[in-house]
């Protein structure tokens, strides 16, 4: 997935969702960043993607998640969401952290 563009609406979302990192640091990292959208954003920072992310990035974030962004809930509604898991079937567990 290519970096998104630094633009005043994603960089506002970007400063808000990802506050630890500077917004244009965060846009290059379009997985980590769409995560974060995706666990702590509001509708209005979903908007702001409108015509930028589709639904096929959308589930590629969720193939690629790093571990520890999405909590239980968000990680629900976006497999159900994207059609990634059939209605009333479970859906697989969280990305976890391994020490190697």
């Amino acid at each position: 997935m290519n970096a998104l563009p630094i633009t005043p609406p994603l960089l506002a979302v970007a400063r808000r969702v990802v506050w630890f990192k500077k917004p244009e640091e965060a846009l290059a990292d379009p997985v980590h960043f769409l995560a974060h959208v995706m666990t702590y954003g509001t509708a209005e920072d979903l908007r702001a993607l409108d015509g930028r992310v589709g639904a096929n990035e959308l589930r590629e974030v969720m193939h690629r998640s790093p571990p520890g962004i999405f909590d239980g809930r968000s990680w629900a509604y976006w497999h159900y969401r994207l059609g990634l898991t059939p209605p009333g079937q479970p859906v697989p567990p969280l990305p976890q952290r391994r020490f190697d």
